[in-house]
């Protein structure tokens, strides 16, 4: 049976305060703010840069994007 569909891709947007700037290791995962899944990478990057912005003057939090996508179908 040949796949019609195409694969959903979901994007998981988060963001918390971090022990690096440079880095991604955040020092309280159990506080990390989840802005949200979104189905489409440019309405993740719009969610991104809207929670970046806001928190633009805390050098310590940070805001990433995350393909969950690729991590539940990590073959693809």
């Amino acid at each position: 049976m040949e796949e019609t569909e195409s694969k959903q891709s979901l994007y998981l947007v988060m963001g918390g305060r971090v022990t690096d700037p440079r880095e991604v290791h955040f020092s309280d995962p159990e506080s990390i703010h989840v802005a949200g899944v979104f189905s489409t990478y440019e309405s993740a990057v719009d969610a991104w840069r809207a929670n970046a912005q806001r928190t633009v003057d805390d050098a310590e939090m940070k805001y990433v994007i995350v393909h969950l996508h690729k991590m539940l179908d990590p073959g693809s």
